[in-house]
């Protein structure tokens, strides 16, 4: 091939990495089953169009063979092989969605697939019984890779340097060989299981659109190979008309939109000019590259934005420049915030609030940054958590951006610090105020300050309590025989037991008690002045 093109694996990487991040937010609704489609039926509109495109450049090979007197009819040969081949490989795919669709129970009559959320018909059938490597994803993989690297190259053959015109190369790879897979996890699963296990109907058809496009990109580059060898790319244009292939209609707002813009019946001898929405593009083999942040507004009700860029391309023939263009729709699908906390549906005022902001349409260009009204914010370990201090108890409105792109944000309701409850234990269990205890009574007491059950379980490092001053008094009818105040949480108790009667009570009455933060810092909690009796029997 010629240098500084894309290699066809290189694009099979690109585009799986797409679809491999839209599975990851999948939550099967329906808006996200409408999108699977339109991926799919996006693709395959595509590999359509490069069939046919691919056939008239065979027509054009024989003519340019013809015109030439028959001496390369070899190249026609070959160029007729390619086409079979490749037809044979769309075909073994074709036949595998068709199962695929059947399996799950067919279609309804508005054309949509009646299991199309359908996941484990899928599997059984793609991936076979755990560990049989018998689901005919397997040997899809294995033809795949034959056709891309030995049927395809071997066809078209070498060049003077002895250099593969078509470069031989794997296109059906398992998660350890694929550079973009980073997830440990998903590295361990082999081809089979990585694009068709867990995986819905509509994803698993947008999945086998990919490598049929990839299937055809292969095609594609075979037929120029051939072509440059009979000069069957000197043509005239007779039929030219602007083309743009995205790699994904469907993008959430935030990440990047990339697309190519090319001639349909582009020829070596022309070197357009390119243009997006006016600002020149980088041409490279032919097809402008363009990449920009997508970015959308006016969202409908399912959350999508519909947008659109205009291109231009630009020929000189015999000295005459001919511009043509094209407006490209797309879709900006508007991402959705994710919030886990123990404490999500509302946060507890000067305590910290951990939470764990997800955006799962960004996949791995989710970068996020935060910031907040209401509150203060500290960040955490780990990527999209971050402690959340409210500081008023009006409410929380936490802002969402990532790689500087404004996502959204969340507002949240802040509730106070319910009161801890003050417990007395004789022996680690709670006094009985009701029946008290036997005279002369116990020897210690403890007097402890409990968080309530759910601020303690959400908020375990806020929740901490102690009482820090209190006090003790026997007393006997209406006087009183001795006291004492105690600044720890267990009080001894001898010389109350020395003095005590049967009939007399223990009153405590709780003076001080201190709350230490997430931070280690204490504060003082105001419970009034608790007070607890204790009968002696």
């Amino acid at each position: 091939m010629a240098g500084g093109k894309e290699t066809p694996r290189q694009k099979m990487i690109g585009m799986m990495y797409l679809v491999l991040t839209a599975l990851l937010a999948l939550q099967v609704s329906s808006a996200i089953m409408e999108k699977f489609m339109f991926l799919d039926d996006s693709l395959m509109y595509a590999v359509g169009v490069a069939d046919k495109a691919n056939g008239d450049v065979v027509k054009k090979i024989q003519k340019a063979v013809d015109d030439g007197g028959g001496k390369d009819k070899a190249v026609v040969d070959k160029a007729q092989e390619v086409r079979k081949k490749t037809a044979d490989m769309i075909a073994l795919m074709n036949s595998l969605r068709d199962e695929m669709i059947e399996k799950t129970g067919g279609k309804e009559e508005d054309g949509s697939y009646k299991g199309g959320k359908e996941e484990e018909k899928v599997a059984q059938l793609m991936v076979g019984a755990e560990g049989s490597g018998k689901g005919k994803a397997y040997d899809l993989q294995v033809k795949l890779n034959e056709f891309s690297e030995k049927t395809i190259p071997g066809i078209v053959g070498k060049n003077e340097k002895g250099e593969y015109y078509v470069n031989p190369s794997r296109i059906a790879l398992d998660g350890k060989d694929d550079p973009k897979i980073k997830s440990n996890d998903q590295k361990k699963k082999d081809f089979a299981k990585l694009n068709f296990a867990e995986t819905p109907l509509v994803a698993a058809l947008a999945v086998m659109a990919t490598f049929e496009s990839e299937v055809k990109k292969l095609e594609t580059s075979a037929l120029e190979a051939l072509s440059s060898q009979v000069g069957a790319t000197d043509l005239k244009f007779d039929n030219v008309f602007a083309v743009a292939t995205a790699k994904s209609g469907v993008v959430a707002a935030g990440t990047d939109y990339e697309a190519e813009l090319f001639l349909a019946a582009s020829a070596s001898a022309v070197t357009p000019t390119m243009t997006f929405n006016g600002k020149a593009v980088t041409v490279k083999n032919g097809r402008g590259q363009i990449k920009f942040r997508a970015s959308g507004n006016s969202y409908d009700k399912d959350g999508n934005s519909q947008q659109k860029w205009k291109g231009a391309i630009t020929i000189n023939n015999k000295g005459k420049d001919t511009t043509f263009t094209i407006d490209v729709p797309f879709v900006v699908a508007k991402p959705v915030i994710q919030i886990q906390s123990a404490t999500v549906n509302s946060l507890y005022l000067r305590c910290g609030n951990e939470l764990n902001v997800l955006v799962p349409a960004l996949g791995s260009q989710y970068a996020p940054q935060f910031s907040a009204s209401g509150a203060d914010l500290t960040g955490q370990n780990g990527k999209g958590y971050v402690l959340v201090v409210p500081t008023s108890p009006s409410g929380v409105k936490l802002n969402v951006s990532s790689g500087g792109f404004a996502i959204g944000f969340q507002e949240f309701k802040v509730r106070g610090i319910p009161k801890p409850e003050i417990k007395v234990l004789n022996g680690g269990k709670e006094v009985d105020q009701k029946n008290g205890v036997p005279a002369p009574g116990p020897r210690t007491l403890s007097v402890k300050a409990i968080a309530e059950e759910n601020f303690g379980k959400a908020l375990p490092k806020d929740a901490k309590y102690t009482v820090t001053k209190y006090n003790i008094l026997l007393a006997r009818g209406k006087r009183p025989v001795t006291q004492q105040t105690f600044t720890s949480e267990v009080a001894q108790l001898g010389q109350f037991a020395a003095a005590a009667q049967p009939g007399d009570r223990l009153i405590i009455e709780v003076q001080e008690v201190k709350r230490t933060n997430f931070r280690g810092q204490q504060e003082t909690v105001n419970l009034g002045t608790p007070i607890i009796t204790v009968p002696l029997q």
